[in-house]
């Protein structure tokens, strides 16, 4: 399992359960989740699908962005 910016891949998954179940999420989270998806060429379709349902639920305000 490769490291993204020094987290494991498994990270991603708890990153993303936990912005989904707050309902918001961080500039912080946002960054490293934009991140990950430029620089990751190998993603998972499935690790893929999971970071662009952030960024819909960000897109049609079911996610709150938080500074």
């Amino acid at each position: 399992m490769r490291s993204i910016q020094g987290q494991p891949k498994a990270t991603l998954y708890q990153l993303v359960d936990h912005i989904l179940a707050a309902g918001e999420i961080s500039r912080q989270d946002h960054l490293q989740l934009t991140s990950i998806l430029l620089a990751e060429q190998k993603l998972l379709d499935s690790e893929r699908n999971k970071i662009n349902r952030i960024f819909d639920q960000i897109s049609t305000g079911r996610l709150k962005l938080i500074n």
